[in-house]
C-alpha cells in the first residue's frame, strides 16, 4: 500500500500538525483523523446517505446520523455532534489509497471509506449504507 500521509499534510488545510482532513473521490465523504485526548480519532460525514442507523444516539442532542468516528480503542460509533469536517479544500483519497494517524487507518475504495483502529474496530460508510463494528 502507498502512503498517501505526506501528500494530504502538505495539500490539506491542516489546522495542526496533528489534523489530517480527507474526501472521497465523489466528494460525497469527508473524513479526519486527529489527536484527540491519548490518542486519535478519525470521523467521516457524509453529504448524501441512506441512513443505516435511524435512530437518535442516547444523549444526544446535536446534529446526528450523517458522522461516524472511530478512536484509538473501542468501537466505531455514530457520531453527535455540533460542527463537521466536511471542507470542499481537503485532498480526494484516491480508490485504493490510506491514510494512518495514530493508529486508526482509513481507506479509500469504490465502497466507500472505511476507517479502522488497531483493535480491529470501526465503521465503513458509503451513502447507501454504513456499518459501524
Amino acid at each position: 500500500m502507498k502512503s498517501f500521509f505526506a501528500l494530504v499534510l502538505l495539500a490539506s488545510p491542516v489546522l495542526a500538525d496533528d489534523y489530517v482532513a480527507f474526501q472521497s473521490p465523489t466528494g460525497n465523504i469527508h473524513c479526519a483523523i486527529y489527536s484527540a485526548g491519548n490518542g486519535a480519532e478519525a470521523r467521516c460525514d457524509l453529504i448524501d446517505l441512506v441512513q443505516s442507523y435511524p435512530e437518535r444516539p442516547k444523549g444526544c442532542d446535536l446534529d446526528w446520523g450523517n458522522a461516524f468516528a472511530v478512536g484509538s480503542n473501542g468501537r466505531g460509533a455514530l457520531a453527535c455532534v455540533g460542527d463537521t469536517v466536511r471542507d470542499p479544500r481537503s485532498p480526494v483519497l484516491p480508490y485504493g489509497e490510506a491514510v494512518a494517524m495514530g493508529g486508526i487507518s482509513c481507506v479509500s475504495s469504490r465502497t466507500g471509506m472505511t476507517c479502522t483502529n488497531a483493535d480491529g474496530h470501526g465503521f465503513s460508510v458509503a451513502r447507501a449504507k454504513q456499518r459501524l463494528f
